[in-house]
């Protein structure tokens, strides 16, 4: 049964067929449109992904977390051109210092939390390493090192930084050993004069 004032006639039948092509046509266009764009959406970012920038200068860089606190620094101290890279706990305090100086000296600093330099391993412009330990007032209490003459040492400071003890091998192969009370006279290192990152002065201990 057909509702009244339909026209089911051939004319009328084939302009509804032409219609729904018109707009599956229409349809068809923009789907290939945004396929398009899609494709050139993706080749972009795949590249982007890919490509590398050859160079990226800077004096310094900054790495900040999550919350925007400083965690670290990586640059070229304006004061004496010297490198440096320090890493910060979360409350902003450094706690490792690397150091590169004019000179060529190397450094690595380990600072505890109220900014006391714990433990320090250098190497001087001259070739001679050391491992310098400090105890919770920063005072030296250790050294370790190694002249470059080849002559390696161990000493040991009281809490006010004199020596109290010491062993080496000089440059010649002889062993050394130091236990003298009229060394605490002598402390291991002058305070607040050795540069940061650097190793301070090594006594020789005495042949007995």
């Amino acid at each position: 049964m057909t509702s009244a004032g339909e026209d089911f006639s051939p004319a009328a039948r084939l302009e509804a067929l032409e219609r729904d092509n018109r707009r599956l046509q229409r349809f068809g266009m923009l789907l290939i449109v945004g396929m398009a764009v899609l494709l050139a959406l993706g080749v972009v970012l795949v590249y982007t992904s890919r490509s590398v920038a050859p160079e990226v200068s800077a004096r310094s860089f900054v790495l900040r977390d999550a919350d925007g606190t400083v965690r670290g620094v990586w640059g070229v101290a304006q004061e004496d051109s010297s490198l440096r890279f320090v890493l910060q706990d979360p409350a902003g305090r450094p706690r490792i210092r690397m150091s590169l100086l004019g000179d060529g000296s190397a450094g690595i600093s380990l600072i505890d939390s109220a900014g006391q330099r714990r433990a320090v391993f250098a190497l001087e412009a001259s070739e001679g390493g050391s491992v310098v330990l400090a105890d919770n007032t920063g005072r030296t209490r250790t050294v370790l090192g190694v002249s470059p003459d080849g002559a390696a040492t161990v000493v040991f400071a009281d809490r006010n930084g004199a020596t109290r003890a010491g062993l080496g091998v000089d440059n010649r192969g002889l062993g050394t050993f130091t236990l003298d009370d009229a060394a605490r006279r002598a402390p291991i290192v002058q305070e607040d004069t050795a540069p940061a990152d650097t190793a301070p002065a090594r006594p020789v201990p005495k042949r007995r």
